[in-house]
């Protein structure tokens, strides 16, 4: 094995942590977003808009709640967590609402179809695979989520 192979492990476990740190707000906001949009019966155009809110709420603030706790004020926090989360969450969104929209009959789904919770378990794989590469990018240049973890 080369060095370089080496160096690239810490590098990707870090990636993939940052990646399933950020998949879980996004997840928690996602699926929120999705069933009660579902339960009220919006149309695609809402429901993706709300999904996509609170993925971007819950996401940042399972970053900027602990950043507050560890003794940072709220601005600097805020600065941080949307430095570290903004182009992970934004991969994130893009991939697992494509993916949502593109299988057919996933938007129309109720709560009780089993393609929609499927169809949402496959998004947020689908954008897990994909935002991993992305935050490995970032971490590596010192930025995404390198720029918290002198915080925790």
């Amino acid at each position: 094995m080369t060095a370089d192979h080496h160096s690239s492990g810490p590098l990707t476990r870090q990636a993939v942590q940052a990646t399933l740190h950020c998949l879980t707000g996004c997840a928690i906001g996602e699926v929120l977003g999705m069933v009660l949009a579902t339960w009220w019966g919006w149309s695609n155009g809402p429901s993706v808009a709300l999904a996509i809110v609170l993925a971007f709420g819950f996401g940042y603030s399972l970053t900027l709640v602990p950043l507050v706790r560890a003794g940072l004020g709220w601005r600097r926090a805020t600065r941080l967590a949307l430095a570290a989360d903004t182009l992970s969450i934004v991969t994130m969104e893009v991939m697992d609402t494509a993916v949502v929209l593109v299988v057919p009959g996933a938007m129309a789904a109720g709560l009780t179809d089993a393609l929609f919770w499927t169809s949402l378990a496959v998004s947020l794989v689908v954008a897990f695979v994909v935002t991993v590469p992305v935050n490995r990018w970032l971490i590596a240049r010192g930025r995404g989520h390198a720029v918290v973890h002198a915080h925790h």
